[in-house]
C-alpha cells in the first residue's frame, strides 16, 4: 500500500486523488494483525471475548489485558495497539468520572460512544498527529437498555446487536448472524462466542491465545465483571470440543472426496483398458 500512496501518506490532512486517507487505512490494518475480539447484545446484557495472543511463553497469565472497566456499568474490549488503545481507555474513564460528578449519575452508553468517537476523530484532524491504530468494543448497561457500540480508527462510531473487530472479524461477522443472541441469555451466549473465537483461531499460523470473557447483565446485577472461571472454564471446553468436530468432520469430508476422487479414476482407467483391449482384438 505505500507504493500505491506514495505522496499522499505523510500526513493524515491529505487526502489522495481518489478520495482515500491512507493513514487511517494504515491504522485499519493495524486492527486486522490483533487478536480477534467479539461482542453481542443479549436479552439481558452484553457479553464480550477476546482472543489474547500471548506474545511470550515467560508472559504472566492475565497480564497485558484487552478487556478493561470503564465504570461500574460499562466495559471495552480493544484490537490493535494496545498502547494507543489504553489511551481510548484513559479517555473513556475520564468521561464517566466527569459525567457522573456533574450530573450525578452513570453516563449513558450513546453519550460515552460519541464523546469516545470524537476523541478519535480529532487524531485524523491534524498534521501533527496519527490515527489510532486500534479499534474499541463498547458494553454498557444504561437505564435504558444493554448496549453494544463499536468505534473504528477513522472515529466512526456504530451500535450494534453484535459485531466483531480483529484478524477474523469477517469471519466472525458471519458466524454472528447464523445465530439468534436477542433470543438468548448471557449465560448461554458466553459459550457461543468461545465456539466462535476457537473456531476461527488458525492452530498452524497464529500464535497460541487466552480467552478473556466479561459480561455486564442481570446477573452481574449490571456491573461490568469479568465472567466468573467456572463458567469460563465451561466455554473454554464447549469451545475446543466444538473446533475438535468441525475438524473431525473437516477430515471425514476429505476422505470421502478422495474416495470418491479414486473411484472416478478407476473407473476411467478401465475405460481406458477396455477401449485399448478393443483396438487390439
Amino acid at each position: 500500500m505505500s507504493g500505491v500512496g506514495s505522496g499522499y501518506d505523510l500526513s493524515v490532512t491529505t487526502f489522495s486523488p481518489d478520495g482515500r486517507v491512507f493513514q487511517v487505512e494504515y491504522a485499519n490494518k493495524a486492527v486486522e494483525k490483533s487478536g480477534t475480539a467479539v461482542g453481542v447484545r443479549c436479552t439481558d446484557g452484553v457479553v464480550m471475548g477476546v482472543e489474547k495472543v500471548i506474545v511470550s511463553k515467560m508472559l504472566v497469565e492475565g497480564s497485558n489485558r484487552r478487556i478493561y472497566t470503564v465504570d461500574t456499568h460499562a466495559g471495552i474490549s480493544l484490537a490493535g495497539l494496545a498502547a494507543d488503545a489504553k489511551q481510548i481507555v484513559n479517555r473513556a474513564r475520564s468521561e464517566a468520572r466527569s459525567y457522573r460528578s456533574f450530573y450525578g449519575v452513570p453516563i449513558p452508553g450513546n453519550v460515552l460512544a460519541d464523546r469516545l468517537a470524537g476523541f478519535v476523530h480529532t487524531y485524523t484532524l491534524y498534521w501533527y498527529l496519527r490515527p489510532f491504530g486500534a479499534s474499541i468494543l463498547l458494553s454498557i448497561f444504561d437505564t435504558e437498555s444493554p448496549q453494544l457500540y463499536m468505534i473504528e480508527p477513522s472515529g466512526i462510531s456504530y451500535r450494534y446487536f453484535g459485531c466483531a473487530i480483529g484478524k477474523h472479524k469477517m469471519g466472525a461477522n458471519t458466524e454472528l448472524e447464523k445465530i439468534k443472541f436477542d433470543q438468548m441469555s448471557c449465560r448461554q451466549a458466553v459459550n457461543e462466542v468461545a465456539k466462535i473465537i476457537y473456531k476461527l483461531h488458525d492452530d498452524i499460523k497464529d500464535k497460541d491465545f487466552e480467552l478473556e470473557l466479561s459480561w455486564v447483565c442481570e446477573e452481574s446485577k449490571r456491573k461490568h465483571v469479568m465472567v466468573p472461571n467456572d463458567l469460563r472454564a465451561e466455554a473454554i471446553r464447549a469451545g475446543k470440543e466444538a473446533k475438535e468436530k468441525e475438524e473431525m468432520a473437516d477430515s471425514d469430508e476429505d476422505k470421502a472426496r478422495i474416495y470418491e476422487d479414486c473411484r472416478s479414476i478407476q473407473s476411467r482407467v478401465s475405460i481406458i483398458k477396455n477401449k485399448t483391449k478393443y483396438r487390439t482384438q
